[in-house]
């Protein structure tokens, strides 16, 4: 049987180690979690069992492993020993006999993106970012349907457009909508301009740039994948009636956000129904059958038989998202509805968001 891995890490210290280890999360804080991470050895985590192709019927297997860092302890050591901390969490999935190895969460963007992991490992590596930019787009595509938002006529914007996911996402979401921000952080205004200036030369959109978080009062659509420890989007940044989809891990977008802006909707990027009877025998926080995009490409190349690093390091290209998902989708993975702050979200929410919109555009 095909097989693959996928490492994990602990994004919300407390809750995430307690998932594994309760006796762990409970009595440790945030803290002293972050520093024995540092001297904690890679973990398995569980097996994963049932995923198959709806197109020809294979079946694979794989493991959860676990990277016991932090994101702010991937933050704070050296990039060389966040490395090799990685390395070793792969070489565990190598002897549990992976073939192919997904990068999950900060595993998948600290230093070069996967490119000295894959280096320094026997099998092949993928961040999972093409098929997760796929997912992220399809998802605002579909709230933009469901809350009747034409693309024609709406502003959208990208926070964290500089990033491998954020650019390509731009890119992408640029093709549909009649006004683009891309917004990344203080200092990347060339960048800023010069991801503009690529994509005005292919796309009708009209396109802004900002370093800061005054686009997004304009924005009905908002995509944000940055690499922020901490929240970067708060309630007063957001107009009435609009979508965030928020891909990044940890969250880009406050939790203020859900306690005081129910004229919002706020919907994790990434959630995926992968074919097949798949058990995780591991609670990561989805509900059962479903799975991060990041996890599913991983997932889908082994079904493909492409054992191969499809998407490594700080550059992505719309042809390798759209490669990913027509492979995904050949397999029978598909977008799992949304949710947001880990809980599914309710045809009533979506109706609230619909009436506010429908009533400014009656106003």
């Amino acid at each position: 049987m095909d097989t693959f891995a996928f490492i994990i890490h602990p994004i919300d210290p407390k809750r995430d180690v307690s998932r594994k280890f309760p006796r762990l999360g409970k009595y440790l804080t945030v803290g002293q979690i972050n520093f024995f991470s540092t001297f904690f050895p890679p973990v398995y985590i569980s097996e994963i069992t049932g995923v198959r192709s709806a197109a020809t019927g294979r079946e694979i297997k794989g493991w959860f492993v676990a990277c016991p860092y932090t994101p702010q302890r991937m933050l704070e050591l050296p990039a060389p020993v966040v490395y090799r901390k990685i390395v070793q969490t792969g070489r565990l999935a190598e002897k549990l006999g992976a073939q192919l190895l997904g990068l999950g969460a900060f595993t998948s963007v600290v230093g070069d993106a996967g490119v000295t992991i894959a280096q320094r490992l026997s099998i092949p590596v993928t961040t999972g970012d093409s098929y997760t930019v796929a997912v992220a787009v399809e998802a605002v595509r579909e709230a933009a349907r469901q809350l009747g938002l034409p693309l024609a006529t709406a502003t959208a914007a990208v926070v964290g457009a500089t990033g491998a996911i954020g650019a390509v996402a731009a890119e992408l979401i640029a093709r549909d909508v009649r006004r683009l921000w891309l917004i990344g952080r203080p200092g990347r205004t060339a960048a800023l301009e010069a991801l503009r200036d690529r994509i005005t030369a292919h796309a009708p959109a009209e396109v802004h740039v900002g370093t800061d978080m005054a686009g997004l009062a304009q924005a009905d659509l908002i995509l944000t994948v940055t690499s922020a420890v901490e929240a970067v989007i708060e309630p007063e940044h957001l107009k009435p009636g609009a979508v965030v989809c928020d891909v990044a891990r940890p969250r880009d977008v406050s939790a203020r956000v859900a306690a005081v802006r129910d004229d919002v909707l706020v919907i994790d990027g990434g959630m995926v129904a992968v074919p097949g009877a798949v058990d995780f025998h591991f609670n990561f926080g989805f509900p059962p059958g479903m799975a991060y995009a990041c996890m599913a490409e991983t997932m889908a190349l082994v079904l493909d038989g492409r054992r191969e690093s499809f998407t490594l390091g700080k550059e992505l290209t719309v042809t390798q998202v759209d490669t990913i998902a027509a492979v995904a989708g050949r397999h029978g993975f598909r977008l799992g509805g949304f949710r947001s702050f880990e809980k599914p979200v309710s045809a009533e929410q979506v109706q609230r968001v619909a009436a506010i919109r429908a009533a400014q555009g009656a106003a």
